[in-house]
């Protein structure tokens, strides 16, 4: 399964940094992250994306310049399968970011997308009215009631000036926990913590909430 990255400021960071430090837990992920990753970051009031069949510890993550917001995913395909770049996140809409890490087994839903989270996705939004907040908790609800088994359902969706979380597993929390840090005007949240990094506090299973 996947690793995500989730970071926004008040004031602009370099991505390289950061982007070091999230190839390092993909590299180091119990399971297989060699799948490509991807990227998405605001530049001048739009989204900018990169995504690459290239595992992230191979890449050059230099390139990208500074943000106030980033999302980074790496990623590991279903059964090795699918494995080609438009599949790769982070999803767009022309609207809101999608990054995802999880897996659902016998879905009992109609939805249009290319793999698995991007169904989730497209679900998800068929419930706002409005309010993300609500639409997710009403579409992870609706998932699980058709779903024989949730393994995971972590994902963040993000927008130019919001973002929520979900995060849900019914299994190896050391894997599938998600975890959060904030410090100054920053806040971040991650698939796992940096390497050597004791700052980072768990997120509580089954939490759906808005982001700053």
């Amino acid at each position: 399964m996947c690793r995500l990255l989730y970071i926004r400021s008040a004031e602009s960071f370099a991505l390289g940094a950061h982007l070091k430090e999230f190839a390092k837990t993909a590299r180091n992920s119990p399971e297989d992250q060699s799948h490509g990753w991807g990227c998405a970051w605001i530049d001048n009031g739009n989204w900018r994306f990169y995504h690459s069949l290239t595992p992230v510890w191979e890449d050059c993550v230099d390139r990208f310049g500074s943000s106030s917001c980033l999302l980074a995913h790496a990623r590991s395909a279903y059964k090795n399968e699918g494995i080609e770049i438009q599949n790769n996140m982070p999803f767009y809409d022309g609207d809101k970011v999608f990054i995802f890490n999880g897996e659902l087994q016998g879905v009992r839903v109609r939805e249009e997308g290319r793999i698995g989270a991007e169904k989730v996705f497209n679900f998800v939004k068929r419930f706002d009215q409005g309010d993300m907040l609500k639409a997710v908790r009403e579409g992870v609800l609706r998932l699980e009631r058709k779903t024989r088994y949730v393994r995971a359902m972590n994902f963040v969706i993000a927008a130019k000036n919001s973002a929520w979380l979900n995060t849900l597993f019914e299994e190896n929390p050391q894997y599938f926990q998600m975890y959060q840090k904030s410090f100054d005007t920053t806040f971040m949240v991650s698939s796992a913590p940096y390497e050597g990094d004791c700052n980072w506090t768990p997120i509580e299973n089954r939490t759906a909430v808005a982001l700053p």
